[in-house]
C-alpha cells in the first residue's frame, strides 16, 4: 500500500515496537500491561500496516491507535461519530499530558484558532473530526502539509451498508484518505459480523489489511432476559442498584420521560434523553451522566455511542434492541473500566412484531430487508435461549464457550421439558383458525374462553378448544415465544399480526419431529432478576478501607469539580480502590498503582498521599504542593 514517504511511520516500529508502547503506556496512560488483543494490533499499526480491528467495548480500542499516535512520527486523525465522546477523549488524554483536540461544529473561534496554531506548529499528535468535517474544502491538504500519518477510524461498522448503523457520511472517509496523499488506515469496531468486515476492507483500504478479530466476551457483564410484565420490573431492578450509575433503553420519548418520573418518584437521580429535547438540554443532561456518580439515565438509542464513562455499573432494556448487534453494542456502555455489571432485556412478542413491521416499511432494499429480518430472528432466539446466554451470544458472532456462571440462565438453570405436545395444541390451534388470527384469539380458543370474536367465528366448536385450559394466559404467551425463537411459527411481515406455521413447526405438529422447551413461565411465578453481580471489587474493601476510600473519592470530587470535568478523568474507581487497600505511602509506591501514570502523578500524587497519610495518622509534609491545601468536601485546592 502506497504511504507518502514523507508519511511513512517509524519502521516498526523497528525502533519502538511493544517495549516501547509498553512502556509509553505505562508511564503516560498508568498501566502496566495489554488486555488480550491489544499487543498483536499495536505492533501491527506500529509497523505501519492498515488494519480492521474488532475489538469488545471495554478491551481498550482507543489505546490501539492512541500509542502508536505517542511512538510515531506525525498527526493521527481520529473520525469519531459525536461530539460529546471527542471532547470526553480529548479531555481525558490532556488529563495524561498528552497534546490531543478537536475541530467540531460547536468550537468558539478562540478554540478553533488554537487547534489550527498548534497543527501548524506540529505540536498536536491526535486530532479529533466527525466524519461529516472531512467533506470541508481543502481541510485533506492542509492535514497531509502538517504531517497527517495517520487515520483511525472509531465505529468503523458505520461504513457498512450491512452493519447495524450505516451512516452515509462515514463514505466519505475514504475519499478523504485519498485527498490526504493515502496515510496509515487503523479502522475499530465492537460489532462486525464478516459480511460486515469485509464491506469495510473494501470501502476503507486500497489493498491487503490485517484484520484483528479480538473476540466479543465481555465476562464482567451479567446478562439477564425476561418477558416484560409492566413498568415494576424496570423499577425494581434500578431500585436493587441503587446508587449507580445506570442506562435504561426506552422504545419512545415519552416512555424515556415516564421512566425517568418514575424512578425520580422513589429518590432516584434520573434524567430522560431523547431527540425531542432541546439540543442544549441534551447536552446539560449527557455532562451531568458523564460527571455524576449514580446518574441513571432513560434515554432512547439515541443516546450511548457519545458517552466515555468507564462507570457505568448497569444497562437495561425496557423494550427489544433492534437486533443482535445493537444490543450487544448498547449493554457494552456498562462496565467499561472491567469491573461487574449488570444487564437487563425485557420483551414481548408486540416488540417483535412492531421490529418485523418496521424493518418491512424502510426504505432499505430487499437484501438488508432480509439481513436485518435473519438479525432479528437470532435476537428473539437469544431472549428465548434455553442455555447459557453467553454461549447463546456468543455463537452468533462465531465464537464457543462453556456455560458462563454469570447470567441468569447459570444462576438458575431452567429444568427443559420434552414440550412437543404442549406445541402440538399451540401449532394446533393456529391450523385450525385458519393461520388468521392472533395471540389473544388463539389462547383464548386454547383455554376455553367464549369470547366474542370466537363465538362470531363459532371456535367453540373446534376440537383444539379448551385442550390448554390447564395453563394460564401468561404460560400459553410463554409457549409461544419460546416457538416463534424456536422458528416454529411465525408472522407474515406484511400481515396484520396473524401466526402462521412454518416448515419446522409442522414437522412438529404431525409428529416427525420433537420440541424441548423450557417449562411455561406464570407471572406470578417468574423467576426474579437477580440484585446484582456477586463479585465487585470494592467488597474486598475493610471498614477501615471503606472509610479511606470515601476520602478519596471525595478529594477527586472536588478536583473534578475544578476542572470541569467527569471524575473519573482524575482517577477512576479501581484506581481509588487499589490506593485505598495498598495505602501507597510515597511518589514511587504511588507510580506502581493501576491508573497512575507520570502526568498524573505530578498532578495529583501529592493530593492523593497526602489523603492516605492522613487516614493512618502520619504527617508527610514533604509531598505537599506548592500552595494551602485543604482536604474535603468543601475544600479549595489550588494545584501548583
Amino acid at each position: 500500500m502506497a504511504h507518502a514517504d514523507s508519511l511513512t511511520p517509524d519502521p516498526a516500529g523497528a525502533r519502538h515496537g511493544l517495549e516501547a508502547a509498553r512502556a509509553a503506556m505505562a508511564d503516560v496512560f498508568g498501566f502496566t500491561a495489554f488486555r488480550p488483543g491489544q499487543g498483536e494490533i499495536i505492533a501491527a499499526a506500529l509497523a505501519g500496516r492498515d488494519l480492521l480491528a474488532v475489538m469488545p467495548t471495554g478491551r481498550g480500542k482507543s489505546l490501539c491507535y492512541q500509542l502508536p499516535a505517542l511512538l510515531g512520527r506525525g498527526l493521527t486523525v481520529v473520525v469519531s461519530p459525536l461530539i460529546a465522546l471527542m471532547r470526553d477523549q480529548v479531555g481525558a488524554l490532556q488529563a495524561n499530558g498528552v497534546e490531543a483536540a478537536a475541530l467540531t461544529s460547536v468550537d468558539t473561534p478562540a478554540e478553533r484558532e488554537q487547534t489550527w496554531t498548534k497543527l501548524d506548529a506540529g505540536a498536536l499528535k491526535l486530532l479529533y473530526l466527525a466524519p461529516e468535517r472531512l467533506a470541508v474544502p481543502g481541510l485533506a491538504d492542509r492535514l497531509r502539509r502538517a504531517g497527517l500519518a495517520r487515520i483511525a477510524v472509531d465505529e468503523a461498522h458505520c461504513v457498512s451498508q450491512w452493519g447495524h448503523d450505516f451512516r452515509p457520511d462515514y463514505l466519505r472517509i475514504a475519499e478523504f484518505a485519498d485527498a490526504a496523499g493515502r496515510p496509515q488506515m487503523l479502522a475499530f469496531t465492537a460489532t462486525a459480523d464478516a459480511a460486515a468486515r469485509r464491506d469495510i476492507a473494501q470501502r476503507l483500504f486500497t489493498g491487503d489489511a490485517l484484520e484483528f478479530v479480538a473476540g466479543f466476551d465481555r465476562p464482567n457483564l451479567h446478562l439477564a432476559v425476561a418477558a416484560r410484565r409492566g413498568s415494576g420490573q424496570i423499577l425494581d431492578f434500578v431500585r436493587a442498584r441503587k446508587g449507580r450509575s445506570g442506562i435504561i433503553y426506552c422504545a419512545s420519548r415519552k416512555a424515556c420521560e415516564d421512566t425517568a418520573a418514575r424512578l425520580r418518584a422513589q429518590d432516584i437521580d434520573a434524567l430522560a434523553y431523547h431527540a425531542g429535547l432541546d439540543g442544549a438540554v441534551r447536552a446539560e443532561r449527557q455532562d451531568r451522566f458523564v460527571k455524576g456518580e449514580a446518574v441513571v439515565m432513560c434515554a432512547t438509542v439515541a443516546f450511548g455511542m457519545g458517552v466515555d464513562k468507564p462507570d457505568v455499573r448497569f444497562v437495561a432494556h425496557a423494550g427489544l434492541p433492534k437486533s443482535m448487534e445493537a444490543y450487544y453494542q448498547e449493554i457494552g456502555r456498562a462496565g467499561r473500566d472491567g469491573e461487574p455489571a449488570d444487564t437487563l432485556l425485557l420483551w414481548s412478542l408486540g416488540d417483535a412484531a412492531l421490529r418485523r413491521r418496521q424493518i418491512a416499511d424502510s426504505d432499505a432494499h430487499e437484501a438488508r430487508k432480509q439481513v436485518e429480518l435473519r438479525r432479528l430472528g437470532a435476537l428473539i432466539a437469544y431472549c428465548e435461549a434455553p442455555r447459557c446466554r453467553r454461549q447463546t451470544l456468543l455463537s452468533y458472532f462465531g465464537e464457543a464457550t462453556e456455560p458462563c456462571g454469570t447470567c441468569d440462565l447459570c444462576d438458575d438453570p431452567p429444568a427443559l421439558i420434552d414440550g412437543t405436545v404442549i406445541a402440538q395444541k399451540a401449532m394446533s390451534a393456529i391450523a385450525r383458525t385458519g393461520q388468521r388470527f392472533g395471540l389473544e384469539h388463539l389462547i383464548a380458543v386454547l383455554r376455553g374462553v367464549e369470547t366474542e370474536k370466537v363465538r362470531a367465528r363459532a371456535h367453540q366448536n373446534l376440537p383444539t378448544f379448551g385442550v390448554g385450559a390447564d395453563l394460564s394466559k401468561d404460560q400459553w404467551m410463554s409457549v409461544f415465544r419460546q416457538l416463534f425463537a424456536a422458528g416454529a411459527i411465525d408472522q407474515p411481515i406484511d400481515g396484520h399480526g396473524e401466526w402462521r406455521l412454518t416448515d419446522a413447526g409442522k414437522a412438529v405438529l404431525f409428529g416427525k419431529d420433537t420440541l424441548q422447551l423450557r417449562p411455561p413461565e406464570d407471572r406470578r411465578a417468574a423467576r426474579a432478576v437477580r440484585a446484582g453481580p456477586a463479585r465487585d471489587l470494592k467488597d474486598q474493601l475493610s471498614e477501615r478501607d471503606q472509610a479511606l476510600f470515601n476520602a478519596l473519592k471525595a478529594l477527586r470530587a472536588d478536583l473534578a469539580r475544578q476542572s470541569g470535568k467527569p471524575a473519573y478523568t482524575v482517577f477512576s474507581d479501581r484506581t481509588l480502590i487499589e490506593m485505598a487497600l495498598a495505602r501507597p505511602a510515597t511518589p514511587g509506591e504511588m507510580a506502581g498503582v493501576f491508573g497512575v501514570g507520570a502526568r498524573k502523578l505530578e498532578r495529583y500524587g501529592a493530593l492523593f498521599l497526602e489523603t492516605i497519610a492522613q487516614a493512618v495518622r502520619i504527617t508527610r509534609p514533604e509531598y505537599r504542593l506548592h500552595g494551602e491545601l485543604r482536604i474535603g468536601a468543601a475544600a479549595s485546592l489550588r494545584l501548583a
